[in-house]
């Protein structure tokens, strides 16, 4: 919360894939809300299609050099080539 308030964050935005996500979510936005009331946080929800990804089962299919392309945008596939070819 400090690093918002010195640059001038006043919201943080979370994604939620399921209500475990948002437990875990809801647990982290009211230590923060009680350290920083000033900084908001916001609940997005995922698209359907992606419900079910996560980033672990992305980089575990990655590390046994499998087609992530239909997981992530194109951008994120290309950084994450690079961190496992370099493994």
């Amino acid at each position: 919360m400090e690093y918002c308030r010195q640059n001038g964050v006043n919201f943080i935005i979370r994604g939620l894939r399921s209500t475990t996500d948002f437990e875990y979510e809801f647990t982290i936005a009211s230590a923060n809300g009680k350290l920083a009331p000033e900084i908001e946080t916001v609940f997005l929800m995922t698209k359907g299609e992606h419900f079910f990804i996560s980033s672990n089962i992305v980089k575990e299919i990655a590390s046994y050099k499998g087609d992530i392309t239909p997981l992530v945008p194109q951008f994120v596939v290309k950084r994450i080539h690079e961190k496992y070819s370099s493994l």
